[in-house]
């Protein structure tokens, strides 16, 4: 049964050409929203805390301090709103998920730039 599922997300689900990223690193993201008959594009820009999942179902969550407030949102990547993501920092982080990032304030809150190619 997993063969076929796998089989069918590989030949019909068409995959979006993203750039390579991972947690610790700050994206921006570029979605359109549709209000009433009017589309426009907006921009979330933040913190990767993870990529979950794999094929058709992975997803990635992204953090963002809007004011005193952190906000997390979790964009699909077959999301056929999503029209571009720009990676904009590399960070250096020892995990594939850093929840321990929601706790950390002020000065913590840094990562390190990594040196990635």
């Amino acid at each position: 049964m997993e063969s076929l599922i796998k089989f069918v997300q590989d030949e019909f689900v068409t995959k979006k050409d993203f750039p390579e990223f991972s947690a610790g690193d700050t994206i921006t993201v570029f979605y359109e929203i549709s209000e009433g008959s009017k589309t426009r594009t907006q921009f979330f820009r933040g913190v990767v805390l993870q990529r979950r999942g794999t094929g058709s179902s992975e997803t990635f969550t992204i953090r963002k301090m809007s004011g005193t407030v952190g906000v997390e949102r979790i964009f699909p990547v077959n999301l056929p709103a999503l029209q571009k993501v720009e990676v904009n920092k590399r960070g250096k982080v020892r995990r594939a998920r850093i929840f321990y990032f929601r706790e950390l304030t002020g000065k913590k809150a840094r990562i390190k730039e990594a040196r990635r190619k």
